[in-house]
Order: structure tokens, then C-alpha cells, then sequence
């Protein structure tokens, strides 16, 4: 079974408790590894990543953290996605040994890929607090459905 790597979950799982709890002060890591249980050393990996792909914005001082850098209807999984995968890439890039893998696995990959990122693009930042809020795994606050930054 395909599956996303540690890594991208739990950027898509920042990302969500981010958007919850930045108002209206920014978010701390350690406040998001408190409550989401994501270990601080892949946390702030990840949020560096994010910021330098234009998902978040970091703030600096004593009551610094992490805000959205847009709209969370306006930033889907697929972009979160995206921007870890595009760090990763860096680091293992996969070559297939064979004919066989470099002409029929290669593309037939790339097409699950494609076809993932297109399901990924479809669900935005807004859709997941959304179903958070049904599930109830995040409590709602009056203006939680109409953030905006």
C-alpha cells in the first residue's frame, strides 16, 4: 500500500494545528509537539521547510512561533505535500538500474504520483479544520470557520 512519508504527515498535521492556533498569537513548536505528539526534532525540520515553501510565515521574539502564510482555504494538501517532497527529492533521488524500470515502473509510478497529488490538490487547509471540527478533535472558537490572515 502506498503510503506518505512520517515526514509529510506530520507537516499536514502542523499545518492543520497551526491553522486552529495561531490567533492570535503565532504558534510555538513546542506547543504543536505538545498537542499533535510530533517529535520536536522532525517538527522543526519541517517548519523551516514550510516557511522556505511560502506555506507559513515565522515570527521572531520572545512570543514568536509560525502563522499561515495565506488563507488556509487557499493552501491545500497537495501544496504542504509538495514543498516537504521537494526537500526530500534532494536527498534521495531514485534511478532505476534496469531498462525495464527507467521506461515501464518510472512512468507508471509517476502516474500514481500525479494521480495522489491531484486528489491532495483537490482538499484545501479549510476542508481538514473542517473535518476536524466534526470529528471533534479540535474545539471551535466563534471566528474558527472564517479565518482569515
Amino acid at each position: 500500500m502506498l503510503h506518505l512519508p512520517r515526514k509529510m504527515l506530520y507537516a499536514l498535521e502542523a499545518v492543520v494545528d497551526i491553522a486552529f492556533n495561531a490567533r492570535p498569537d503565532p504558534v510555538q513548536s513546542k506547543e504543536v509537539t505538545k498537542r499533535q505528539g510530533i517529535p520536536l526534532r522532525y517538527l522543526e525540520q519541517v517548519m523551516q521547510q514550510l516557511v522556505h515553501g511560502g506555506i507559513l510565515k515565522g515570527v521572531r521574539g520572545p512570543r514568536g512561533g509560525y502563522r499561515l502564510a495565506r488563507e488556509r482555504r487557499r493552501i491545500t494538501a497537495g501544496d504542504v505535500i509538495r514543498v516537504i517532497s521537494a526537500a526530500e527529492v534532494e536527498e534521495d533521488t531514485q534511478i532505476f538500474a534496469s531498462e525495464i524500470g527507467r521506461t515501464v515502473v518510472g512512468p507508471l509510478w509517476e502516474e500514481a504520483q500525479a494521480a495522489m497529488l491531484a486528489q491532495l490538490d483537490a482538499v484545501t487547509l479549510e476542508d481538514l479544520c473542517q473535518r476536524a471540527l466534526e470529528k471533534g478533535e479540535v474545539e471551535s472558537t466563534a471566528d474558527a470557520s472564517h479565518f482569515e490572515i
